[in-house]
């Protein structure tokens, strides 16, 4: 989805755009399938009506 980003002046877009997601880097895909693995294990049986943001502290 922002892969373009990454042509844009060089990558100055991109490394904008990282600069400021406080975990200083791009999330892959894997972060948010390990939120849906942890979400559809027991251990988040108790677990209900939440909106959890896999951001990097994007939304804080």
């Amino acid at each position: 989805m922002t892969s373009k980003l990454k042509e844009v002046n060089g990558g100055a877009a991109w490394d904008s755009m990282i600069s400021r997601v406080p975990m200083g880097y791009a999330g892959k895909p894997s972060d948010v399938g390990n939120m849906v693995a942890f979400l559809a294990s027991d251990e988040a049986s108790y677990i209900t009506s939440e909106v959890i943001n896999v951001g990097g502290g994007m939304i804080v």
